[in-house]
């Protein structure tokens, strides 16, 4: 009897100090959560199931500008399975372009990215401390990007500039209307192609242009757009949205061409008798020469997603700049009056517009930075993923969160520019800010180890571009079509990059020579 009556003792003790400590463990699991909680960025309320998936809508740049509004400048999102920190202000930007960059330098590949494996060779979305990563980001520095090659290439930027303007003297003599979307991005597609391949791949008066335009921007949008896959793993194989679909068809035409080019270059190397010109050799060689030997540094299957990377991000964003910095003109024609009067008296009515100019014209370069301001190349830049915990202006980003810098945001935050929605290129003058990865309010390029390698180029092309039209030409608008009509088509369409819904069109007139 005291042997039965000891091991109900020593169970209900046992019983005790079980109950104790779950007591114990579950108040300290509250109080973490709690404290956890309460060091998460503030958000919006969550549905079930689905988040904050509803609040996103069709240009999520402008929802989460919005929610911004109401839930600070470090907000939290819940989309679908995918926990997301939206970042909307300078202070909060550069802790995660500068302060916590290598933390936070890797990225989120989502279910379109995937469905081609460009995560897995792309300069853009391979992690830094990759091998891979820091050869193809030194190739494409030293081959492309570097002073070096920027001054040899200056000639080429010069010719294919002219030769839009020869385009825009014959459709004014013509009294033609001219796309300005498809004629940036023929000239910014030459531009790319002839740096890649040495050929021109566009032409202003053929249907192929905009063939190559549409692939582009198929890349680009179904990269970027939302994708119900992106909030739910288990939605991957469905592709419900076309986003992978779409990819995986733009990408293949691109890869064939891409391949088209390497093989027939590869042909005409083995059919020389002599080493050939060195100094005309061009990027497709650079590629040709790691490829060659038995211990070659890259494969085909890389080179076709490196020159995918070159060439959707060299062409679309210039090309988008020029046409949204154009818009802004025309629909203020004051502005462009000023910016004309600039050109003209620093470089002369029948002068050529030259690269070194540029630095000549300060008006020229602001209505660039502006532009650059309101309407971003890519709106949210690229996704970035947590490696570990990481706090960002006292709030805790958790472990393998996707952080998204909303730079559109940050470029209209009324606590950092007057009158943040309206064209004032004036905003520029006499102040020391630039788009190159210093000043957090501005960063269309990035900032980091991750900042744009084109940066370099596109500060060249794009005011180029820029400057020779305006220089060259007066601009009206087509028959019909009032500035307030063009103030109110500025609908954006969303994608990895922003363009304009509805391509600009404009009557290029020529200037009469004052001699």
């Amino acid at each position: 009897m005291d042997e039965i009556i000891s091991g109900q003792a020593l169970f209900l003790f046992s019983c005790f100090i079980l109950s104790c400590f779950l007591i114990f463990t579950t108040t300290i699991s509250r109080r973490r959560s709690s404290r956890w909680a309460a060091t998460l960025p503030p958000g919006p309320p969550r549905l079930p199931i689905i988040g904050n998936i509803h609040l996103v809508g069709k240009n999520p740049h402008r929802s989460f500008a919005d929610l911004s509004n109401t839930y600070g400048p470090v907000m939290s999102l819940r989309l679908g399975c995918l926990n997301s920190v939206v970042i909307s202000s300078r202070d909060a930007a550069r802790e995660v372009l500068r302060t916590h960059d290598q933390i936070l330098s890797g990225r989120y590949f989502n279910e379109a990215i995937r469905s081609i494996n460009h995560h897995e060779f792309s300069v853009a979305w391979l992690h830094p401390s990759s091998p891979h990563w820091r050869l193809l980001r030194k190739l494409s520095v030293t081959q492309l990007f570097s002073p070096q090659r920027i001054e040899a290439t200056k000639g080429l930027r010069m010719k294919k500039v002219q030769e839009l303007i020869n385009y825009m003297s014959e459709s004014s003599d013509r009294e033609e209307v001219v796309d300005i979307s498809l004629a940036s991005f023929v000239t910014a597609l030459n531009i790319i192609s002839n740096l890649l391949f040495s050929v021109d791949l566009g032409n202003y008066d053929s249907k192929n242009s905009s063939v190559f335009q549409d692939m582009v921007t198929g890349v680009m949008d179904s990269i970027g757009k939302p994708d119900l896959a992106n909030f739910y793993p288990f939605l991957r194989f469905l592709d419900l949205q076309g986003n992978g679909k779409k990819l995986k068809g733009c990408s293949d035409r691109l890869f064939k061409l891409f391949r088209g080019f390497y093989d027939a270059r590869i042909t005409e190397n083995s059919s020389r008798t002599d080493d050939g010109d060195v100094s005309s050799s061009d990027f497709l060689d650079a590629l040709i020469d790691l490829n060659q030997g038995d211990e070659a540094e890259l494969n085909i299957i890389q080179i076709e997603h490196l020159l995918l990377d070159l060439f959707a991000a060299g062409t679309d964003t210039n090309s988008s700049t020029v046409e949204w910095a154009m818009a802004e003109l025309l629909r203020n024609p004051e502005k462009l009056t000023k910016v004309q009067d600039e050109i003209n008296q620093v470089i002369g009515q029948n002068c050529v517009v030259q690269e070194t100019d540029i630095s000549r014209l300060p008006y020229l370069q602001a209505v660039v930075k502006e532009t650059f301001r309101l309407h971003p190349a890519a709106p949210l830049l690229l996704p970035r993923k947590s490696k570990t915990d990481v706090e960002i202006l006292g709030y805790l980003v958790p472990k393998d969160t996707q952080v998204l810098v909303n730079v559109w945001a940050i470029g209209r935050d009324p606590s950092e520019w007057e009158n943040p929605t309206e064209f004032e290129p004036e905003r520029f003058l006499g102040k020391d800010i630039d788009v190159k990865g210093r000043d957090y309010e501005l960063t269309p390029f990035g900032a980091g180890r991750r900042i744009c390698p084109g940066l370099p180029l596109a500060v060249k092309i794009v005011p180029l571009m820029l400057a020779s039209l305006l220089h060259s030409f007066d601009w009206k608008l087509p028959d019909g079509v009032v500035c307030e009509d063009l103030d109110m088509d500025m609908d954006e369409t969303f994608g990895i990059t922003l363009h304009k819904t509805n391509p600009l069109h404009a009557v290029p007139v020529k200037k009469r020579s004052r001699h």
